[in-house]
């Protein structure tokens, strides 16, 4: 991708308006919460206490709206808590350069470093940055500090205590979470009557996964309808997918195929049907039709062999989901997962325990090639810079060009620049409003306090349809909290909008000078998701040939692992398509083919894994091509890195030593698999391999989509062609 259309793909991204459903009950008591602590300061202190009291319930406020499954009064508390120790700190080391400049490099290192944790970590780091830069302007002593970093954390203490006296869905991510699980298979299901070979984005139940993980205190108050149906949605993905399938199930035409689709379309409806009782938490109900279809009869069941069993076992699993959707969620009365009663839950941290883990993640990102760690160096030099740069400049509140650079960079390039427009036009829109009501209304410290509440809401209300139309109001807060401590909007609004454009100028300028290009590091992403897909593969194939507990619990590590990686490859994959660099190591089409293979790899896996296992028998073969496909798959993993061609030679071995045993194979639909397994692997050497020749070759097809699409933008609008 060329620079030109990068940026045209970073200006209607930064603008774009995210459809997704607006949470205004939510907004209102945030902003409850800032009116709360303003309120009182204002009236019975001064405009620059409630200046700090407006910053620490803000932001405190805005954390709660990330994406995370710890309880949000622990997020609102340890935001209001870490907005205070940074106030604090700055303003004992802001009296010199010598001493605040090393403390806010140090400060804003750190920040960057919090990304390992995860995106609201790293994003309520970056606003403790920006509180030490605004707040340490405040106070005029040590004392004073200090009560400026109590009113703070008591901005972040009153959010949380709203959120416990006013619960507004409780548990409701969660629940959203285990409902998209369930609604991701029935679209799976539906998608599969008309494409029986359709792929399966597993993000959902990854998602799933990481919701379920709770901590003791929230096991214990955490709904009973959270408790099993992510497991069942684990289950009927290969099931669903076995029957569909023309090569291991239900035959490609006839009467066999139409029942199937019948089945399929039952399956998406009772899913469904479980989908909305777990969002709503009420009974649904199913059509009557749907489970009509879903009884199995002896005698006149059209479908025979592998297809029937998977049949059976869909039904059964969709008799759970029935009982599910048909309870509601109610307490005591949703089905329990099957299995022993004393099954541990996915344990999460608690606050106090989560020491080592920090410590441990930021360890594995202290690298010079890691995206996180360049990422943090380009915060603190950037932060030191724009506050050297800035305090030069004959304007005032000269912090605004750190702090909009500290906000708007991401680790990657095109969050960074895409935000980076988004910022500077919503600056501009809120000023511009903000400006005509203070002209409109005049300069009262109270009125300003009200409508700086009143766009605190509409920040709230809007954050997550876009960063841009979030920030107009953001920006429009800011002048009025201005306004309230008696700054004119002559002085603030040009202020505003110079130093909003310098800190963007200057966070956009950071990542051209210290870049963290995915683009190279695709064959080292491939090269592990194809690791991790081998491993899995290989697990299935023990667990089918000695099916006992251990392998059982490596074939479910090894599943988790490959989605992982399959995870990872997806977001450096998305970002490399954004970048304006020439491919290196994989072009765009070797990309696009090398992820439609390894995608079939794992989707063979999956069909295997549907296989009832049972300890009646011992496989040799399928142990012996579970080594093969590990060994494989591993030394292909370092061909990929290396641009070698690989090679399967001990997998065709295996495979061709299964076919003289096969006589006696009662379990076709894993032989089967493999041979699924076998096409997909040589259609990843096929997109991965090639020749000297082929190289300059491909260089040389690249060189000319780029020319060609270069040459499409300077004609005007029209089809661009792929590529770059």
């Amino acid at each position: 991708m060329t620079w030109l259309r990068a940026f045209g793909e970073i200006v209607r991204s930064g603008l774009t308006i995210e459809e997704t459903r607006l949470e205004p009950l939510l907004a209102l008591r945030t902003a409850a919460g800032v009116a709360i602590v303003v309120g009182p300061a204002l009236w019975l202190v001064s405009p620059t206490y409630a200046a700090s009291a407006a910053l620490g319930a803000y932001s405190a406020g805005g954390a709660t709206f990330q994406r995370t499954w710890r309880p949000r009064k622990v997020i609102a508390l340890g935001a209001g808590a870490s907005l205070a120790l940074s106030t604090f700190v700055g303003y004992l080391a802001a009296g010199r350069l010598v001493t605040f400049l090393p403390l806010l490099t140090v400060w804003a290192f750190a920040a960057g470093m919090a990304w390992a944790l995860g995106s609201t970590a790293g994003i309520v780091a970056a606003t403790t940055v920006g509180s030490m830069l605004v707040t340490i302007t405040l106070p005029t002593s040590a004392g004073r500090a200090l009560e400026h970093a109590g009113v703070i954390a008591l901005g972040g203490v009153a959010q949380a205590v709203l959120i416990l006296l006013f619960p507004i869905r409780r548990w409701g991510a969660h629940r959203d979470a285990l409902a998209d699980a369930l609604a991701a298979v029935a679209d799976y299901a539906r998608r599969l009557r008309h494409d029986p070979t359709a792929p399966f984005d597993p993000e959902p139940l990854m998602t799933a996964r990481d919701a379920a993980s709770v901590t003791p205190s929230q096991a214990r108050t955490r709904p009973p309808v959270l408790h099993g149906p992510r497991g069942l949605a684990e289950r009927i993905r290969p099931a669903v997918a076995a029957l569909a399938d023309p090569y291991v199930g239900a035959p490609a035409e006839g009467p066999g195929r139409d029942r199937a689709r019948e089945l399929l379309d039952a399956a998406a409806v009772v899913l469904d049907a479980a989908a909305r009782s777990i969002r709503r938490g009420a009974p649904a109900e199913v059509p009557p039709g749907s489970a009509d279809v879903l009884r199995v009869d002896e005698e006149h069941e059209v479908l025979e062999g592998p297809a029937r069993e998977a049949a059976e076992r869909l039904v059964e699993l969709l008799g759970e989901a029935l009982e599910i959707a048909g309870s509601g969620g109610a307490r005591g009365k949703t089905p329990r997962p099957p299995g022993p009663a004393d099954v541990q839950f996915l344990v999460r941290p608690t606050m106090f325990r989560l020491v080592p883990v920090v410590v441990q993640a930021i360890r594995r990102e202290l690298r010079r090639d890691s995206p996180v760690f360049r990422h943090a160096v380009r915060l603190a030099a950037v932060a030191t810079l724009g506050y050297l740069i800035a305090a030069r400049l004959p304007l005032g509140h000269g912090y605004w060009a750190p702090v909009a650079s500290v906000m708007v960079m991401r680790p990657d390039f095109h969050r960074t620049y895409a935000r980076a427009v988004a910022r500077l036009a919503g600056t501009l829109a809120g000023v511009a409003l903000a400006t005509g009501m203070l002209r409109a209304l005049g300069p009262d410290a109270h009125v300003s306090g009200a409508l700086a509440v009143v766009s605190a809401g509409l920040s709230y209300t809007l954050i997550r349809t876009g960063y841009a139309y979030s920030q107009c109001f953001t920006a429009a807060y800011v002048v009025f909290l201005l306004g309230m401590g008696g700054q004119a909007w002559e002085q603030t609004v040009p202020e505003r909008v110079v130093l909003t454009l310098l800190g963007g100028a200057l966070a956009m300028l950071a990542y051209v000078v210290f870049p963290a290009w995915e683009t190279p590091r695709l064959p080292g992403r491939l090269a592990d998701w194809l690791t991790a897909n081998g491993r899995y593969a290989a697990a299935v194939l023990r667990s089918y040939a000695e099916p006992t507990q251990e392998h059982h619990a490596d074939m479910r590590s090894s599943l988790l692992a490959s989605r992982e990686a399959r995870a990872a490859w997806q977001e450096a994959y998305d970002r490399a398509k954004q970048e304006p660099i020439r491919p290196r190591g994989l072009t765009s089409r070797e990309a696009q083919e090398a992820q439609e293979a390894l995608k079939r790899f794992g989707r063979a896996a999956m069909l295997m894994e549907s296989v009832p296992r049972t300890d009646s028998h011992y496989v040799p073969e399928a142990e012996r091509l579970a080594d093969a496909l590990e060994a494989d798959t591993e030394q292909a993993a370092v061909d990929v890195r290396e641009r070698r061609n690989p090679d399967w030679g001990r997998v065709e071995e295996a495979l061709h030593a299964w076919e003289g045993a096969a006589a006696g194979d009662r379990s076709p639909v894993v032989r089967r698999g493999a041979e699924l397994q076998k096409r997909a692997l040589e259609d990843l050497a096929t997109a991965v391999s090639c020749t000297p020749l082929e190289r300059d070759v491909g260089s040389a097809r690249e060189e000319q989509r780029v020319r060609a699409a270069v040459a499409a933008e300077s004609d005007g609008p029209g089809p661009a062609p792929r590529g770059g």
